[in-house]
């Protein structure tokens, strides 16, 4: 599927009797989890160039696992608990990607910088492309996206048990012109749901749900925005490697 945050969450939400949810207010609980994603991977990437290797290496497993069911269960049982919620996936996702980031890093000086320059870059072209109605989120393009999504995701997961038994899914996870072509596809999915968040959010607004869909929003975004930059990690690892 598409975002799970999302999903039709916010078109079969009740309409509010108090504060309603605003564009503002999304965007202000977004940078607010941007921040703790930020914060807790910069103080793991402090801890490993500094030494505490043993340290970092804790903390990102412990964030990753954290993450994950924060996210988890913020699918599960939204949004009467999202804040709560978000903020622990923030911080352990943070925490995560600074293990993994110092990882990459050093095997490939300035793969990070790289790959966070082209995260930004790609959300603020697909905002754009969106606000001026270049892409539109049409049923069909909703639908297709999360089909490309599920399948992704179920490449992963076969992957994943490939791993356990000391296997491979052959080309797409390797250096070749076939693995470079597979990330750039998943980049390019991965950029499309920023269309279907985006969509998700302004139906939000216009329906004028409750403001705690605001996190629920800003989780979402930040799920999208994860996958995203791990996925360039990935793409300049394979680039570096050939």
């Amino acid at each position: 599927m598409a975002n799970p945050i999302f999903g039709n969450v916010l078109e079969k939400a009740e309409r509010a009797e108090g504060d309603v949810m605003t564009l503002s207010g999304t965007l202000i609980k977004s940078l607010l989890l941007a921040a703790g994603v930020i914060l807790s991977a910069a103080y793991v990437w402090a801890l490993t160039t500094a030494g505490y290797t043993d340290k970092a290496n804790m903390l990102g497993v412990i964030g990753g696992i954290s993450a994950f069911i924060a996210g988890l269960i913020a699918v599960l049982v939204r949004p009467k608990i999202t804040p709560i919620l978000s903020f622990i996936y923030a911080i352990g996702e943070g925490c995560c990607l600074g293990m993994l980031s110092a990882v990459f890093e050093s095997y490939a000086h300035g793969i990070v910088v790289k790959a966070v320059f082209c995260t930004l870059v790609t959300l603020g072209v697909m905002l754009a492309l969106y606000s001026m109605r270049i892409i539109r989120c049409t049923d069909k393009f909703r639908a297709t996206v999360i089909t490309a999504t599920a399948s992704i995701l179920l490449i992963y997961i076969i992957q994943l048990v490939a791993t356990l038994f000391s296997r491979s899914i052959p080309v797409i996870f390797t250096a070749s012109t076939g693995g470079i072509v597979f990330s750039l596809f998943v980049i390019a999915v991965a950029a499309s749901n920023f269309i279907i968040d985006f969509d998700s959010i302004e139906r939000g607004c216009n329906s004028m749900v409750p403001k705690i869909y605001e996190w629920v929003s800003a989780l979402g975004l930040m799920f999208t925005l994860v996958w995203l930059y791990i996925e360039f990690l990935h793409l300049f690892m394979k680039l570096q490697n050939r």
